[in-house]
């Protein structure tokens, strides 16, 4: 009887104590006509988040805005969340200046980038902000160019094993692989063939920790860390050792990188190379390390920590987030022959017939049309489906307001397939992006490199990469529409659980 008494006291105690974190946020929702599935006390919606995963996150996330309204809220436990495609939102929150804390799930992400540019806040992200802008000048473009090319060529030779035009590719594999190799060197100089040796331990490693990490945004029994190590022991050490396995290689190279640049001061011979270029000593090419081992922030020169943290961003957000991009442009172009057909003879144009002519960024930015169907794919398969804040303190948006610590999702995903914005929304149709008609629309109807002032500063190293490996495929092979078709999957990335695929069938010379 007295363990009775003392279990509902217990349980009491805890309701109450849930009841007081929550009541304000719950106020707040009620008053802003926010509305949600139904919250359970204590757990929220923890039950119903054990059957979400990567693979249904996005299609539960439409039905709710189906039943729910362009905003709705959910709990997991203590923590609030609302999601939101409404434009007024994005607006709102993009815009502004000082709501610039990323959302609860990017916690998965600080492990390996620590506080790098895409995480951190304040006074250390806008210096590190300003030291990027060097990294994407017109000038050093011209050398990722460069790169971008050559690896784009390794990946046209490895697609001849499967280019009979009967087998279904899933070209997530050689994207990826490809942009990997084009990150790498862009990032630190050094060449990991990742095209060639995939089993490199810095591509598996790197591989390995963001699907254990997205996957974990989404299971409840691994959400937080503390459960994790005890639920998933094994798996909780593999991340560990695979985070260590990518610090160590990015630690090494900056350690070499750092002694090259050193001595050659000492000697007055220095001029910034990459590391991966034989011809080291002659051309002044720059790596991404190479400009932040020059930079300076009020005056005194980047550690070594501070570098891998930007590094380590700068090849999580150039890896998947292009391969996502490139990997659905093919597929939706494979699908479509009158495109096509349209963006081949424009490549003939611009590039001319000799497909081994290495592309140039003049080159590429002539591709407009290329450039409206890699706008239109990323408007239909956006590589980062939500993009998320955190607020610190309530946030009026017009008749609603957002409690004080809440994490807010803007799902591009949904967002960009508003009919109002966008008609015949579920159409491919890149001639939406032809100048006279995307002028008119709505700011922050399309989104698929965020905005505001965390807007993605790469994004015009994102749209010179996606030309050079689209092109270069469409130069060398037909694509067709072989394999199943796409099934949103939400992975850090957009991604599909059946592949991505296409068929491949070898152009003539």
């Amino acid at each position: 009887m007295l363990l009775l008494t003392l279990a509902i006291a217990a349980l009491a105690l805890l309701l109450s104590w849930d009841f007081m974190r929550k009541r304000q946020r719950v106020a707040t929702f009620k008053r802003s006509k926010i509305s949600g599935p139904l919250s359970l006390p204590i757990l929220g919606n923890g039950l119903q988040a054990l059957s979400l995963g990567a693979d249904n996150i996005i299609d539960w996330v439409g039905e709710s805005f189906r039943i729910y309204g362009k905003t709705f809220r959910m709990w997991i436990l203590g923590e609030s969340l609302v999601y939101t495609k409404d434009l007024k939102h994005f607006e709102a929150i993009l815009g502004s200046t000082t709501l610039l804390e990323k959302g609860q799930l990017y916690k998965y992400l600080r492990p390996f980038l620590n506080d790098g540019l895409l995480v951190s806040v304040g006074k250390k992200w806008h210096a590190r902000r300003k030291v990027f802008t060097t990294a994407f000048h017109f000038n050093v473009l011209e050398h990722y160019v460069c790169i971008m090319d050559r690896h784009s060529a390794v990946m046209v030779q490895q697609l001849r094993e499967v280019a009979d035009g009967e087998t279904a590719v899933d070209m997530l594999r050689f994207v990826s692989l490809a942009a990997l190799d084009v990150i790498t060197e862009a990032a630190m100089g050094v060449q990991v063939n990742a095209q060639s040796d995939p089993k490199f331990p810095y591509v598996q490693a790197l591989k390995s920790v963001v699907n254990i990490q997205s996957d974990r945004m989404f299971k409840f029994s691994q959400r937080f860390d503390w459960l994790f190590s005890r639920t998933c022991p094994v798996l909780h050490c593999k991340l560990l050792g695979d985070i260590r396995i990518m610090h160590d290689f990015t630690d090494k190279v900056i350690r070499e990188r750092r002694a090259t640049v050193e001595q050659a001061r000492a000697d007055g011979s220095y001029r910034p190379l990459s590391l991966g270029d034989p011809e080291v000593g002659r051309k002044a090419q720059m790596a991404l390390l190479d400009i932040l081992l020059q930079a300076t922030i009020d005056g005194h020169p980047l550690s070594d920590a501070d570098i891998r943290e930007e590094v380590d961003t700068f090849m999580f957000e150039g890896d998947d987030t292009t391969s996502s991009g490139v990997s659905h442009a093919l597929y939706s172009i494979s699908r479509h022959p009158q495109v096509q057909e349209r963006i081949h003879t424009e490549l003939v144009q611009v590039l001319g017939n000799d497909r081994s002519t290495p592309v140039t960024q003049s080159k590429l930015q002539e591709l407009k049309y290329l450039e409206c169907v890699i706008k239109e794919t990323m408007r239909l398969y956006p590589p980062v489906p939500a993009v998320g804040r955190y607020t610190t303190k309530e946030l009026q948006i017009g008749a609603q307001t957002i409690p004080a610590n809440t994490s807010i999702y803007l799902v591009l995903y949904f967002a960009h397939r508003e009919a109002e914005y966008f008609p015949d929304p579920l159409a491919f149709k890149p001639e939406r992006f032809l100048n006279a008609v995307s002028e008119d629309r709505e700011t922050f109807a399309y989104l698929p490199f965020s905005a505001g002032p965390k807007n993605c500063i790469g994004q015009k190293f994102a749209m010179l990469e996606m030309k050079a490996l689209i092109s270069k495929v469409l130069r060398y092979y037909e694509l067709l529409p072989l394999g199943s078709d796409v099934k949103p999957m939400m992975n850090f990335i957009l991604r599909s659980p059946c592949g991505i695929n296409v068929g491949l069938k070898p152009r003539k010379p």
